[in-house]
């Protein structure tokens, strides 16, 4: 076996009670189907808490640490090195993995997790020992307890004994589809991935509408969507994404109606599109990347007005957001190169000179009246088009 071992410590998932069990075994699926993507054999081990991960002698330990950071549920990923339960045995992999552990650092502290009480050390004792062990080794080290540059951590557990630095942030959240099933309203931009990713960290499985406007959105603004589509994959699992033309809708709001109300309407038409394809596929909630006054359509009263055409519940975990925030978490994820290639989407077609940004919905409705609302969605609906995307 590898001496690796992997931890991963669970995040909101341990405040569940009697159902507790249903998020464990989402978390443990998603870890499996991570892992055969991963060169070696694996094998998981849960308890208090914590899926310990071992891997055999040829085990990519590294790339499996890597791959675990995405997996929503859990709060921190540990890569450490597994020995028994006896002081011995830890001593001696301290210090067969001193520079590991230590690296270039100046200043360390110990910190010790006794989850079996039987052990004859407690958490002060097993530091003592620990950090005695590190400095005879590294005389020109000095112990901060306060805020050094790293930290040896010494797990006591039920079975088996670890050493590790601490590990790294996990993506927190609630396990992948254990809050249900919602429809992404995705497009070619920075707002939309970061909303599905959102909302796939709170639980939801996201599957996708793409609105597309052949020939005046062209193949490769397409294929960028399945690319950004791809890439959220990364956490929330393989997703469906449904593409819809609206080439016919937006011609005939050219001709028929006024030109300060284009987006509006068409926004209209894409939200009952995009509630269409949510009840035939079980969604119950529409997701969209709007935050409140970034753009003429996502005013108070424009959302008011596009939301009036829908009656399922829509989620926009990017309103309270600033750009710079949304484009944070794009880089995290890695949507936002993606995101900022020059490929047209459907809503710069058409876009009017000088939009409505505080419209009433009754002038709307108006407007609505000129065009013939149940056929122009029959053909949009006709051609939709499904890809199932996946990162692995």
């Amino acid at each position: 076996m590898n001496s690796k071992i992997i931890l991963l410590k669970y995040g909101e998932v341990v405040m569940k009670g009697l159902n507790r069990s249903y998020f464990d075994n989402l978390i443990i699926k998603r870890v499996r189907y991570l892992l055969k993507t991963v060169d070696g054999e694996f094998s998981l081990d849960y308890a208090q808490s914590t899926l310990c991960i071992r891997g055999d002698e040829n085990a990519d330990m590294d790339t499996a640490f890597e791959k675990m950071k995405t997996v929503f549920g859990i709060a921190s990923v540990c890569l450490g090195f597994e020995c028994e339960k006896s002081m011995d045995a830890v001593c001696r992999t301290v210090s067969e993995h001193m520079d590991t552990l230590i690296g270039g650092a100046k200043t360390f502290k110990c910190v010790g997790k006794r989850s079996d009480k039987r052990f004859p050390l407690n958490s002060p004792q097993i530091c003592a020992e620990v950090g005695g062990i590190i400095l005879e080794a590294k005389p020109y080290l000095k112990v901060d307890v306060n805020d050094p540059e790293v930290s040896v951590y010494i797990e006591i557990r039920d079975k088996y004994a670890c050493v590790h630095g601490g590990g790294e942030k996990g993506a927190c959240g609630m396990p992948a589809g254990s809050a249900g099933h919602g429809l992404l309203l995705l497009s070619g931009g920075i707002d939309s991935p970061v909303a599905g990713y959102m909302m796939a960290k709170r639980g939801l499985r996201v599957e996708a509408v793409h609105f597309e406007s052949f020939p005046y959105t062209s193949e490769r603004a397409k294929e960028k969507v399945l690319e950004l589509a791809k890439e959220v994959t990364e956490y929330s699992g393989k997703m469906h994404v449904n593409i819809i033309s609206l080439t016919k809708i937006q011609e005939t709001l050219v001709k028929s109606c006024d030109e300060e109300y284009f987006t509006l309407l068409l926004r209209r038409f894409m939200m009952r599109l995009a509630e269409r394809v949510a009840r035939r596929n079980g969604a119950l909630a529409l997701i969209t990347g709007e935050s409140l006054g970034q753009v003429a359509s996502q005013t108070m009263q424009a959302l008011g007005v596009t939301d009036s055409a829908v009656s399922l519940p829509v989620f926009r975990p990017c309103i309270g957001m600033d750009k710079e925030e949304i484009i944070e978490i794009a880089r995290k994820i890695g949507t936002f190169d993606t995101s900022i290639l020059p490929y047209e989407d459907c809503c710069t077609v058409f876009t009017p000179r000088h939009p409505k940004t505080r419209p009433d919905l009754e002038k709307v409705l108006e407007q609505e009246k000129r065009l013939n609302i149940e056929e122009l969605e029959e053909e949009a609906f006709a051609t939709l088009d499904t890809v199932v995307v996946c990162a692995y």
